[in-house]
């Protein structure tokens, strides 16, 4: 072999050579940021353990109504249409357990929560029934609207079948307020519950790296939020156990549920804030426009709307002075954001 043959053999092994480490580097600048394993993603802030809470219709975290433990009253007129249901003036109380006995199959009426309530006898105070206790009234509620509509006509007489079948088993007699009445009523809350409710959210969005999902529980640990109850879900917990939390982080969930989730290459991350869900005094608003910013930093993204638009600080100021007064006009109508009526009437 002459040296120009050996000359061209050795120049396409360096070609070839140059290539295949050029194909190497871009495949690692390009691989998912994975999480360094010298710590637990899982762990921080000392709420390891975190449960997601979920909330009935009632605005409370119970799902189970025959319970030992009364559960706090949840029935309110302005939220609620609600019904007398009196005892036969010869009855002086009926038992927890004949009431817990005669619940219905279902605690809703069309969309709408279906509550029940009794007066304790000892305690002197509205309660939801349980076994041991004594009952000197009744009285049953349907919600009058929430995030799927106004209550009408049908569900309101629903509503009246499932308060009288109560009422026949505890012998005693409803009294109902009209129908047109309160479907007016309910028309108007829901009015002002469309005109006032809010979903705020911010996406994050790789600018080289693609990320894996350990990765973003990791960063995204740092600044307190825990594995949700969902593949692809972390959340930020509210200061006080058993309300809903305060933001929410999403990404993709198949990538998540891969049988080899490091190498999931995740563009984008969601930040969600569920505004009459939370309490004003927990700056919630803030603190994920905070997390969103220090996350972006971190893992070299940028933030921005559901359009891809960078969204610079004057933006999120602005959207900050538009809460303030939705805040405000939450609180003038006696639905304060993170409130039990709120939680319930924005569900």
């Amino acid at each position: 072999m002459s040296d120009f043959q050996i000359g061209l053999v050795v120049l396409g092994a360096l070609v070839l050579l140059a290539v295949l480490v050029q194909s190497l580097w871009t495949a690692r600048a390009n691989a998912p940021r994975q999480a360094d394993n010298s710590g637990d993603a899982g762990e921080h802030d000392g709420k390891p353990n975190f449960t997601e809470p979920v909330f009935d219709d009632s605005g409370f975290t119970n799902l189970n109504l025959a319970v030992s433990t009364p559960r706090r009253p949840a029935i309110d007129s302005l939220i609620d249409a609600v019904a007398a249901v009196n005892l036969d003036p010869m009855v002086s109380a009926v038992s927890g357990d004949a009431a817990v006995a005669a619940f219905p199959g279902s605690w809703r009426v069309g969309s709408k929560a279906f509550l029940i309530e009794g007066f304790n006898a000892d305690a002197q105070e509205w309660e939801t029934p349980v076994p041991g206790a004594r009952y000197m009234a009744f009285q049953t509620a349907v919600q009058l609207a929430n995030r799927a509509g106004a209550l009408n006509d049908i569900e309101y007489s629903e509503f009246v079948v499932k308060t009288q079948a109560f009422a026949d088993a505890m012998n005693a007699t409803p009294e109902f307020r009209e129908m047109r009445d309160e479907v007016a009523r309910a028309k108007e809350l829901d009015h002002f519950a469309s005109q006032n409710d809010a979903q705020l959210g911010l996406n994050l969005r790789a600018r080289h790296a693609a990320w894996s999902p350990g990765y973003i529980a990791q960063v995204a640990a740092q600044h307190g939020f825990v594995a949700g109850q969902l593949p692809g879900r972390m959340v930020l917990p509210a200061s006080a156990d058993g309300l809903p939390p305060l933001l929410a982080l999403t990404f993709d969930s198949q990538a998540a549920l891969a049988e080899d989730p490091a190498q999931s290459a995740i563009f984008e991350i969601v930040f969600h804030m569920d505004v009459p869900q939370v309490d004003r005094a927990e700056q919630a608003f803030e603190r994920m426009c905070h997390a969103a910013q220090a996350m972006a930093q971190t893992m070299d993204g940028i933030v921005t709307d559901d359009n891809g638009q960078a969204l610079p600080v004057q933006a999120l100021e602005s959207i900050s002075h538009e809460l303030q007064q939705l805040y405000d006009r939450l609180a003038e109508r006696d639905y304060p954001a993170g409130s039990a009526l709120a939680r319930r009437l924005f569900s």
